[in-house]
C-alpha cells in the first residue's frame, strides 16, 4: 500500500508526475506542453506548405510580374496594399519574395536530392561492405567533413559556374559527408539485429536482406537528416545568393532580396528584415519538422 501511494505521487526531475507501473493520466502541465508542441508542428507544416505554394502557384498569391514596378513609388513602406513595401525599383516586396520561393526552395531540393543520394549510396556501400572498402570511403568523407562548407561550395561554384541550379549542387556535395556517416551508422546497426541475423540464417541471400530489411529500417534517421538539410540548404542557397554567387540580378532569389536592401537598412529596413525574417522562419519551420521525424523514429 505504501509503495502504490509513493509509485503514484512521484516526481521527476522536470517537476511533472510520474508514471506509475500501471500507466498514469498524464498531468495537466504535461498535457498543455505536448499541446503546445503539437500547435507547433502543426505551424511549422503550415508554413512550409505555404511556402510550397508560393514555389508552385505564385501568381495566386502574387499576381503581376515580379520583375517590373513602378519608380516613383519606390521605398515605400508596407501598407495594406503593399505588405512587405516596395523596393529601389518600385516593384512590390512581397511579390518578389513570393515569385523567389520557387528559386529557392528547388534549389534546396536539389542539394538535398544530391547529398542524399550520393551520401546514403557510399554510407550503404561502407556499412554493408566494411573492411578495407569502409575505411576508404569512411576517410574520404572524413576529409569532406574537414572542409568548411560554404568553402566547398565556393570551390564547387568557381569549378560549374554562377547560377541557382550551380549553387544547389554545390551545396548538396557539401552534404554528402553527413547522410554518409550516418547512412553507415545505421546499416551498421540494422545489420547486427536478430531478424537481420535471422534472415542470414534461412538462407536468404546478402542482397536480399539489405534491399529487404537494413535500407528500409535504415531511413528514418535519413528522412530527419534530409529535412533539416533541406533546412540548411534554403539558408546556405540564400548566402550564396546574398554573396553574388546565385541567381543573377534582377532574378527574385531570396538571398539575392536581402542583398538587394543592405544599404537601406537604415532607410528602408523592410528590404532587407522582411525577406530574411521569411528565411527565418521556413527554415525553423523545416527544422521541426525533422526534430518530429526524428522522434517517431525512436
Amino acid at each position: 500500500m505504501t509503495t502504490s501511494v509513493i509509485a503514484e505521487t512521484a516526481v521527476e526531475a522536470d517537476g511533472t508526475p510520474a508514471s506509475t507501473a500501471a500507466g498514469s493520466v498524464p498531468s495537466p502541465r504535461r498535457r498543455r506542453r505536448l499541446r503546445g508542441r503539437s500547435w507547433g508542428l502543426y505551424l511549422a507544416f503550415v508554413v512550409v506548405g505555404v511556402a510550397v505554394l508560393w514555389a508552385i502557384v505564385p501568381g495566386v498569391f502574387a499576381p503581376g510580374d515580379p520583375l517590373t514596378g513602378v519608380p516613383a513609388d519606390k521605398l515605400l513602406p508596407p501598407s495594406a496594399a503593399h505588405w512587405f513595401g516596395i523596393d529601389t525599383l518600385g516593384r512590390d516586396l512581397f511579390g518578389r519574395v513570393v515569385h523567389g520561393a520557387v528559386h529557392s526552395l528547388s534549389g534546396a531540393l536539389i542539394a538535398v536530392t544530391v547529398g542524399l543520394a550520393l551520401g546514403t549510396l557510399i554510407g550503404a556501400i561502407a556499412g554493408a561492405v566494411g573492411g578495407v572498402v569502409d575505411d576508404v570511403l569512411m576517410r574520404i568523407v572524413d576529409v569532406l567533413l574537414a572542409i568548411p562548407g560554404l568553402l566547398l561550395a565556393l570551390s564547387v561554384i568557381i569549378l560549374l559556374g554562377f547560377g541557382t541550379v550551380n549553387a544547389a549542387i554545390a551545396v548538396g556535395l557539401g552534404s554528402v559527408a553527413a547522410f554518409a556517416r550516418l547512412m553507415r551508422a545505421e546499416v551498421a546497426r540494422v545489420r547486427r539485429t536478430e531478424y537481420v541475423e535471422a534472415a542470414f540464417g534461412s538462407g536468404a541471400t546478402f542482397a536480399a536482406v539489405l534491399r529487404r530489411h537494413v535500407l528500409p529500417n535504415s531511413l528514418t534517421p535519413i528522412l530527419a537528416l534530409a529535412a533539416l538539410q533541406f533546412g540548411s540548404a534554403i539558408l546556405a542557397i540564400s548566402t550564396l545568393g546574398f554573396l553574388g554567387y546565385g541567381a543573377p540580378p534582377p532574378t527574385p532569389e531570396w538571398g539575392l532580396l536581402i542583398a538587394d536592401g543592405r544599404n537601406y537598412v537604415g532607410t528602408a529596413w523592410w528590404l532587407t528584415a522582411l525577406p530574411g525574417l521569411v528565411v527565418v522562419v521556413v527554415v525553423l519551420s523545416a527544422n521541426r519538422i525533422s526534430h518530429r521525424i526524428g522522434r517517431s523514429g525512436k
